[in-house]
């Protein structure tokens, strides 16, 4: 077991699996199968990340280094949040983009049902350590347990 600690995006409780990817994470690309088809399992819909493409995201605590794609990335992160097709949290090891973190902060806000933290400036050390199936605790204060 091994604690990080980042900073708070958006706030909250959570205990989950770890998927993991040590690229960017194209939103856009990632989430567009299940926002514009249904597909109930949200599935990462990006050909161009072979560590994700293909397997389930909802629910899980996505650990990654930051987001890459479109400006549309902020609208379809909120857009998941509000279709309840989200990961549990995003826990970003380098800093947040602006496009994120306001599609973060705006489902935060606005959507009454979700709860999806998000924490950044976790560090290189924290991507390096966790793996994919591995328990990941999020605590209010930005403090990421890793099991």
């Amino acid at each position: 077991m091994k604690q990080f600690k980042g900073r708070v995006i958006t706030p909250g409780k959570v205990t989950a699996e770890a998927i993991v990817t040590t690229q960017g994470f194209n939103t856009l690309a990632s989430l567009q199968m299940a926002l514009q088809f249904g597909d109930k399992e949200v599935k990462c819909g990006d050909q161009n990340n072979a560590e994700l493409n293909g397997k389930p995201l909802i629910n899980k605590a996505l650990c990654l280094p930051q987001t890459i794609g479109s400006t549309t990335g902020g609208l379809v992160l909120y857009c998941a949040c509000a279709l309840e097709k989200n990961p549990a949290c995003m826990l970003f090891a380098n800093h947040i983009d602006s496009l994120a973190a306001a599609g973060a902060v705006l489902a935060d806000v606005w959507v009454d049902k979700v709860n999806m933290p998000v924490i950044d400036c976790l560090g290189d050390e924290f991507l390096a350590y966790v793996k994919d199936g591995m328990k990941i605790t999020v605590d209010e204060d930005g403090t990421v347990t890793v099991e």
